[in-house]
């Protein structure tokens, strides 16, 4: 049995940069990368996948993991990001990226909630972000918010595919169909203070050899941590408050969502 945890998803390569991220670490403390790290391994997350969300963040997500042996790093472009993307014309830099020590792309996907990139720049990075992840058989972290009657009929013609639908929180319609893919569900601190009965319902109705865990930090705070950053460490509370909620064993959550993640990525000595 896997006795610790697994963050699937966050984004400490950004302490102490000036992206839009970086700044949201540093308005809420002057927090160090080496002192998150340790406080996470301090609470038993073992490793940690920091994803990066355009080409400069996904170099400081690589940088990263150079450094520290828990930290894996993905590369992606955020949909947020698709219209800059486009404009600089940097596919050549992120392709020449990928090496062994990649463990997904991503994250990518559509988000017609805010309006940062059209959906035209989205889709089209979305595309070549699936033909990357198909061409170099890595597998995906799919960002997807109020996008799915886009992004379903986008990825059928890349079916069979390796991916997580990271921060899922729609609804059972959406989550089956996920499901008939086979991709995996990624569970944060959101959990933790939904309150409608449909939200609930869905959480419950995750399979656990489907569910992974993730923080997104430094966004997206569990209960009972709310108005602090977020941070790796707080993968605890969300197994906790899952524990609860599913009425199932904490350690059997433990173990099988890190074992779950160890293989959708593909760690190898772990």
């Amino acid at each position: 049995m896997i006795n610790y945890f697994i963050d699937s998803h966050c984004h400490i390569q950004s302490i102490g940069n000036e992206d839009s991220t970086g700044r949201l670490w540093s308005s809420k403390g002057h927090l160090t990368q080496e002192a998150v790290i340790k406080a996470s391994l301090d609470k038993n997350v073992k490793l940690m996948i920091a994803v990066g969300c355009n080409l400069k963040d996904s170099l400081l997500a690589v940088k990263l993991a150079n450094n520290y042996s828990c930290v894996l790093p993905a590369i992606g472009i955020h949909p947020h990001e698709t219209k800059d993307f486009l404009a600089s014309n940097q596919f050549h830099q992120f392709e020449a990226m990928i090496n062994d020590s990649i463990v997904a792309i991503g994250e990518c996907g559509l988000d017609y909630y805010y309006h940062h990139s059209d959906p035209t720049s989205q889709q089209k990075l979305l595309i070549w972000q699936l033909q990357l992840a198909k061409k170099y058989n890595l597998p995906l972290i799919f960002h997807v918010r109020q996008a799915f009657d886009d992004f379903w009929p986008i990825i059928k013609d890349f079916l069979p595919l390796k991916a997580v639908l990271h921060s899922f929180t729609d609804d059972q319609k959406n989550l089956f169909q996920a499901l008939d893919n086979n991709f995996m569900i990624g569970v944060n601190g959101i959990a933790t203070f939904m309150k409608t009965d449909q939200e609930i319902e869905m959480l419950k109705s995750i399979p656990l050899d489907h569910l992974i865990l993730e923080t997104d930090s430094p966004y997206l705070t569990p209960v009972p941590y709310r108005g602090t950053i977020n941070t790796p460490k707080n993968v605890f509370y969300i197994t906790e408050y899952l524990s609860k909620l599913r009425k199932e064993d904490f350690n059997l959550i433990r173990h099988q969502t890190s074992f779950n993640t160890v293989k959708l990525f593909n760690l190898k000595g772990v």
